[in-house]
């Protein structure tokens, strides 16, 4: 059973950082995908930025651009999402996703950020 454990989320003031963490286990694919989405209040799940295994090539979402980054330590199934020059735009529930190389998703918990003004 596939399993990603988040942690990291919390309260911060605008302008401040967080560090999300997503732990995976359980899988037996070799290549993936693993990355981060976020839901805010009344609005749709979006991507927030992804890397892959295979390549390293990373995603980030246009909002988060120069604020964000993403990394892995494949060693231990672990990616990390450094949020910097955070805002209040930026809160939400952020979920860690990974992704096969079939293009199974597998989701985790959620992890709730809050940023106040």
């Amino acid at each position: 059973e596939v399993q990603l454990v988040e942690s990291g989320g919390g309260l911060v003031q605008a302008g401040g950082s967080l560090r999300l963490s997503c732990a995976a286990s359980g899988f037996t694919f070799d290549d993936y995908a693993i990355g981060w989405f976020r839901q805010a209040p009344g609005k749709e799940r979006e991507g927030v930025s992804c890397i892959s295994r295979g390549d390293g090539s990373t995603y980030f979402a246009d909002s988060v651009k120069g604020r964000f980054t993403i990394s892995s330590d494949n060693a231990k199934n672990t990616v990390y999402l450094q949020m910097n020059s955070l805002k209040p735009e930026d809160t939400a529930v952020y979920y860690c996703l990974i992704r096969s190389e079939a293009l199974l998703d597998y989701w985790g918990q959620g992890t709730q950020v809050t940023v106040s003004s």
